[in-house]
């Protein structure tokens, strides 16, 4: 299972979703999708602006972890 660790760095950048949305140029609801996990998909050209937004790695984004239900 993905974990998506976007809030942390958000909090960690104190800065607002509205503000890193605005910087890479996506909607609001777009990325509070990406937020939540509900996301299926991911286009690098996106992960690649928040990372630059947010100066971190993508591992600091997305974390792999085993799914304990399988």
């Amino acid at each position: 299972m993905i974990i998506v660790n976007l809030d942390v760095m958000l909090a960690r950048r104190k800065m607002s979703s509205g503000e890193l949305a605005m910087r890479v140029g996506i909607t609001q609801s777009n990325l509070s999708i990406l937020k939540t996990g509900k996301a299926k998909a991911i286009r690098f050209s996106t992960l690649d602006a928040i990372c630059k937004a947010l100066d971190c790695q993508p591992a600091d984004i997305l974390e792999y972890v085993e799914d304990p239900t399988t």
